[in-house]
């Protein structure tokens, strides 16, 4: 029992490790333009995230793909980027959340590149390629992830209730925000330099 919790811990703090907030910043701007409301569409936007990055988690962990570290630690802040980049964009329109269809359809891909990232780490702390370990640090990182989203609904509540931001204003401050965090992450990891 002990050694399940020990995975299952390592999934949270991988994702909860301030040091390492990228996948924090994606979840952020992946939530940003959601409310308690909707929670149905976010449950499907997270649940197709989570998809993505559990097949390439699994493919990593049992050594079927192997992408280079190089363009993992470069294409997460790139997928950072776009999200967050799609929200300000996207907003502008009228029927925002009927037009979020793109979104749902890069999603899963976004989840790919995430779970490379997830693999690489997993694999640095497991070299068995158990089953269940990988099982057990999956589970840790969605229950991270659900830390996160609540997070985000509850603040974005508050400031949209009670700091009477509304909706366009709150969703077009995080984005631009996790974009200013995001760029210095993208300019550290720029593969092409040489």
């Amino acid at each position: 029992m002990s050694d399940f919790w020990l995975y299952v811990q390592l999934g949270l703090k991988h994702v909860l490790d301030f040091a390492a907030y990228d996948h924090v910043l994606f979840i952020v701007v992946l939530c940003a333009a959601y409310t308690f409301s909707s929670w149905r569409k976010l449950l499907w936007l997270v649940t197709l995230f989570t998809l993505g990055h559990s097949v390439s988690l699994f493919l990593s962990n049992y050594e079927i793909v192997s992408v280079s570290a190089v363009w993992i630690e470069f294409l997460i802040p790139v997928t950072i980027l776009a999200t967050a980049i799609y929200n300000i964009v996207k907003f502008k329109s009228a029927r925002f959340q009927e037009k979020r269809l793109l979104l749902y359809l890069v999603t899963p891909f976004f989840g790919l590149v995430h779970g490379f990232g997830f693999g690489r780490y997993f694999n640095q702390i497991n070299d068995e390629q158990a089953f269940l370990p990988l099982l057990e640090f999956a589970l840790g990182i969605e229950f991270a992830q659900i830390v996160v989203v609540l997070m985000v609904l509850i603040v974005g509540y508050v400031f949209q209730t009670f700091g009477r931001f509304n909706k366009r204003d709150w969703i077009l401050v995080v984005s631009s925000v996790v974009i200013g965090m995001t760029i210095p992450m993208l300019i550290e990891n720029w593969p092409f330099s040489n």
